[in-house]
């Protein structure tokens, strides 16, 4: 504009020189030189720039998306990414020779820096006769294939009424899919053991059931998960329970993990939910969208910067390869 106003004035006869001097006097300041360099046939701009200004286009546009109410921009769940993961994210969907500098200063100029779990509040109440099954993974949060080990805790959401809703999560070791989950306004067994019978039936639904004594089922010490309604449901379907010790967050460290994402990616932000949450349905209703992001959408660097979804994809795949001719 100011480049347009100048160049007004010199067709009407007005040197540049004395055009810049009224400009600096009205606050605007630009040297002769600066317009001339502008004007010059030869002038370019440096690749850098070119590049940054690309990847700011692409950043914010992953960042941010239009919500359907009111039409304006709005935080998308890939706008909780860190620096790191974003890069990973702009090389998949646009830009393969993105480099990490310049989604670092395009983030840091759109305001982005990623969110960051803090730490948690005890909720496991041990019971109270000691009772509980051995641990059988010993810290060791791997699996050679779905349906495996299944990691399993609750955690806890603050509501206007009731005060607390509560929300319990199963996580497939092999893939750290979220293969089902519950939300519920009481801490009883039924908080628990509505998951366990909803993972048994999806994983059954997705045409990959669950095999007797295949796999282990692993939480900690909570009063719910060593009841004996819940283990002897454990045992009717073919289960293994596994329960780490008492007071030691590291036994069950994966689902620590989870609810930490939880809390920081989808209960702490307006990106599944952009009003205080009241209810329960609102709670429902938020992790819903966020469960479906992070089974569907989220990366995952301990995957290879892939979902969880694609992660099992590409396992049955590999298995239900076609044997090629010899």
């Amino acid at each position: 504009m100011m480049m347009g106003f100048i160049d007004t004035m010199r067709a009407e006869g007005h040197a540049v020189e004395s055009i810049c001097r009224v400009l600096r006097k009205q606050g605007c300041q630009i040297a002769a030189r600066t317009y001339r360099a502008w004007k010059s046939p030869q002038r370019c701009l440096a690749a850098r720039i070119l590049t940054d200004a690309e990847v700011v286009d692409v950043v914010r546009d992953l960042a941010w998306q239009s919500c359907p109410k009111t039409g304006r921009p709005k935080l998308s769940p890939e706008g909780l990414y860190g620096r790191r993961k974003m890069t990973a994210l702009v090389r998949r969907r646009r830009l393969p020779e993105a480099s990490a500098g310049s989604v670092n200063r395009a983030m840091r100029m759109l305001g982005l820096s990623g969110v960051r779990r803090d730490k948690g509040v005890r909720t496991t109440i041990p019971a109270r006769d000691g009772k509980r099954a051995g641990d059988l993974l010993d810290r060791v949060f791997t699996a050679p294939a779905p349906n495996r080990v299944w990691v399993t805790d609750f955690t806890y959401v603050r509501t206007w009424s009731p005060a607390w809703v509560y929300v319990a999560f199963i996580v497939d070791v092999f893939s750290q899919r979220i293969v089902a989950w519950h939300a519920s306004t009481s801490k009883a067994t039924d908080l628990v053991m509505t998951p366990l019978r909803m993972a048994i039936w999806q994983r059954d639904h997705d045409g990959h059931p669950v095999v007797a004594k295949d796999l282990v089922h692993h939480s900690d010490a909570g009063s719910q998960y060593t009841s004996l309604r819940f283990t002897e449901h454990l045992e009717l379907e073919g289960i293994n329970p596994s329960i780490g010790s008492v007071g030691d967050a590291y036994d069950n460290a994966l689902m620590e993990t989870i609810n930490g994402l939880y809390k920081a990616e989808c209960i702490r932000t307006t990106v599944f939910h952009d009003s205080p949450y009241k209810t329960l349905a609102d709670v429902e209703y938020a992790t819903a969208g966020w469960v479906d992001w992070y089974n569907q959408r989220r990366l995952h660097g301990s995957l290879g910067m892939i979902s969880p979804v694609e992660f099992e994809t590409a396992h049955y795949a590999t298995l239900n390869r076609e044997p090629q001719p010899v």
